[in-house]
Parts: C-alpha cells; sequence; structure tokens
C-alpha cells in the first residue's frame, strides 16, 4: 500500500478524535485538507475508512483495522526518531515536553534555561490540563510530562518535583482584603471563577470543599489561568489558583492573596513519564537538569 507518512498520520488523528476538525486544529492544517489527505488515502486502500450517520463520523470495519495498525507504525516511528536523536547525542534531536497550565510559567523559565545550555535542541512544548495530559500519556504522544499528582493504574514512572501550594486570590478592593484567617463560611456567598472540568486545580478545590461540607458558587469556568487573573483582576470573583503563577500580579499589586483558613492548599507537581519510554540522550539530559536546577527558576510571591 503506498501510503505517506503524511496521510496515516492524519488519518490516525481523524480516527482518535472522530472529527475532522479537531484532527485539522492540532495538524495545523485547513479542513479540506485533512478531507483530501483522507480521501485519498481511502482511494489508495480501496475501501471506505469512514462512514457518515447525521453529524458524526464513525470508523469502518476497515477503519478501525487501520487505525489499529497505525499506531502500531507510528509508535515504531517514534522508536526510530528516539534512537536517532540518542545517537545524535544531548546537544541535538527533538525533546516532547507537556505539562499542566498551572506548570506552564515555570516550565518555560525551566526550558529557557535548558535550552541555553543546549542551544540545538528542537523544543515542543504542550500546555493543557490534567486530562489532555493523561491522554497524551496514553497515546506516548509526548517525552516527559510536568503535572500534579499522576493518576493510579497507569503505567507510569514518576517523582516528585515542587510543592504546589494553591491560593485563593482577589481583587486588591475586596471586602475581605484585611481580614485574618478567614473561615470557610465566610466564602460561602462568593462567587468563584474556576478552571474546567478535567484540571488538576479545579479538582483538588472542589475536593477541598466537598470534604469540609461545602460547595462553592462557580459561576464562570475558564480553561486557562489567565483568563482567572485577569477576571479577578477586575472584580468578577474570587479564583483559586497557584501561587506560582501569580508572581507578576501580587508584586505589581493587581491581585492579593487571602487569609483563608486552611490555605495555601498544598499539592505536589511531579515529573512523569511511561514506564519502559526509551528517553532520547536529550530526554535524560533534561531530566537531569530539572532534578538539579529546579528550585533556581522557582518565583512565588
Amino acid at each position: 500500500m503506498n501510503v505517506t507518512i503524511r496521510q496515516l498520520q492524519v488519518f490516525e488523528m481523524v480516527a482518535r478524535h472522530l472529527s475532522f476538525t479537531r484532527a485539522a486544529e492540532e495538524l495545523f492544517l485547513t479542513q479540506p485538507a485533512v478531507s483530501m489527505q483522507i480521501k485519498q488515502f481511502e482511494d489508495i486502500a480501496g475501501l471506505a475508512l469512514f462512514e457518515r450517520l447525521g453529524r458524526k463520523i464513525y470508523l469502518t470495519q476497515a477503519g478501525e483495522e487501520m487505525y489499529r495498525l497505525s499506531r502500531d507504525i507510528t509508535s515504531k516511528l517514534s522508536e526510530a526518531e528516539a534512537i536517532f536523536n540518542e545517537i545524535k547525542g544531548p546537544d541535538g534531536g527533538r525533546l516532547l515536553v507537556s505539562v499542566a497550565s498551572t506548570v506552564q510559567y515555570f516550565a518555560i523559565r525551566l526550558l529557557a534555561g535548558f535550552c541555553k545550555e543546549h542551544p540545538n535542541v528542537n523544543v515542543n512544548l504542550n500546555v493543557t490540563n490534567q486530562k489532555g495530559l493523561i491522554q497524551l500519556l496514553e497515546n506516548n504522544e509526548t517525552d516527559i510530562v510536568l503535572m500534579g499528582e499522576p493518576p493510579e493504574g497507569m503505567s507510569l514512572v514518576s517523582e516528585p518535583l515542587l510543592d504546589n501550594p494553591l491560593v485563593v486570590i482577589a481583587h486588591p478592593d475586596h471586602h475581605l482584603k484585611d481580614k485574618k484567617g478567614i473561615s470557610l463560611d465566610e466564602l460561602k456567598n462568593e462567587v468563584f471563577l474556576m478552571r474546567e472540568q478535567g484540571s488538576g486545580t479545579r479538582t483538588s478545590a472542589e475536593s477541598f470543599f466537598a470534604k469540609n461540607g461545602m460547595k462553592i458558587s462557580a459561576n464562570m469556568e475558564m480553561n486557562n489561568n489567565g483568563a482567572i487573573k485577569l477576571s479577578v483582576e477586575e472584580g468578577l470573583g474570587l479564583g483559586i489558583v497557584s501561587q506560582h503563577t501569580i508572581d507578576i500580579e501580587v508584586k505589581t499589586g493587581r491581585l492579593i492573596i487571602l487569609d483563608v483558613q486552611f490555605f495555601p492548599l498544598v499539592r505536589k507537581w511531579y515529573m512523569v513519564r511511561r514506564e519502559g519510554k526509551r528517553l532520547s540522550a536529550v530526554g535524560t539530559a533534561f531530566e537531569d537538569f530539572v532534578r538539579k536546577e529546579k528550585f533556581r527558576f522557582v518565583r512565588l510571591p
């Protein structure tokens, strides 16, 4: 079968999401370009790989078989790439790093420091939530992940990275700004701006409040910390964020940290990879760099 690697990659992405639109977004292609690649693939195969029922698409029997085989093929190609990168040594090759959105500020500083020592490394940084990171690990689409507590039941190798204190932030003129030891009862009528479902920060916050018999009012959901911080600055409500993410805003007086009982909630960040993952020399060098240099890049208000 005279199929190109690009056609295989496009097919696998569409099959994974069962969506031409999402595949196009992840591959940075237009939807017509994705559709054309799939049509060419089907012409080569002589069989339909997808069928459309209503507004949804599904894999045909041939598509299911091809999806199973394509994952094996792309896995072998990734393994070949890792071997070549290992041969190149720690001063070349590609590094795939995926991080939780709360880790991105720290991770960018960390990667900047690493790239100064290894200027020829090609770094690919993927920022997503906890749910997205788990999917990347399951699909073997990343080398190293920096995240909150990794899930149980997956074959992962993890090690503690840093403490991740979660704090309650507010507008500098909030009516509780000068109150010490704010009780949880005093927060019952406050509006909270929360991360989306699947976020580690949201899961930790909701678990904490539930254990204390309290359900917070999350009137607005946002898919990144930047949006939460900006909304809190505008006085739309309170936020619960990692203390690592608000250094500049607190220093410049745009946000304050409320003195709430039981806060900060101290969680941990971990450095994670798939068990049995064959790291390139670049990946191994990055792991060593993180272990030795991580505290250099911490900035807490």
